[in-house]
């Protein structure tokens, strides 16, 4: 997955910068809204996919509470520290921090709300971040915790990362690791805009 998604950025930065004027080009990035709602569809029907969810969540309410928070709020403290060290204000470098992982809504959100160069940004942050996920849930599972090792996915827990948590940790973290995904990625659009403001 991460392979193609490195594959279609590479084609489509080529394909702006050979014909920047295209239409079909104008047509699909003037599409934008519609690709985020469908989006927002596909993690609904991903969420309605899981057969017993409800009661998967009252085992491990406390849990699956304390993973997403903690998760969540470590990263805005990151985009925080980044703000001093990059330069970028506050509310962007949060907002950037805010995609957790999902590269394709946090990405085209950012360009939408801000502008195509931190919407790049926030692109390949959450897409490096995915990609970092794939190298450290290994070590970190090993050495440290299952919990832990949820955390680098952040977002993309519930499906990419998937895999390597049902590899690397037990049946009981790969259900927190499932809902841990559902909860960050239906947080995503409403922290990235939230960042924006606040700080």
């Amino acid at each position: 997955m991460v392979i193609l998604a490195l594959i279609a950025l590479l084609i489509g930065t080529l394909a702006g910068m050979l014909a920047p004027h295209s239409g079909m080009l104008a047509v699909l990035t003037n599409a934008t809204d519609i690709y985020l709602v469908v989006l927002m569809a596909l993690v609904g029907i991903t969420i309605g996919f899981n057969e017993g969810i409800v009661d998967k969540l009252k085992r491990h309410t406390l849990h699956i509470i304390v993973v997403p928070t903690c998760i969540i709020v470590a990263t805005i403290l990151g985009g925080v520290v980044c703000s001093f060290i990059s330069g970028y204000p506050m509310n962007i470098s949060t907002a950037i921090a805010a995609g957790l992982g999902w590269y394709s809504l946090s990405g085209v959100t950012m360009t939408n709300l801000v502008g195509a160069q931190i919407g790049t940004i926030t692109f390949m942050s959450s897409l490096m971040r995915e990609i970092f996920s794939f190298m450290t849930i290994p070590f970190i599972s090993r050495y440290m915790n299952y919990s832990s090792a949820i955390a680098p996915a952040a977002a993309t827990s519930e499906d990419t990362t998937l895999g390597m948590m049902i590899k690397y940790t037990d049946a009981e973290h790969v259900v927190v690791s499932l809902l841990n995904g559902t909860i960050i990625s239906a947080a995503v659009p409403f922290l990235i805009p939230l960042c924006l403001a606040v700080f």
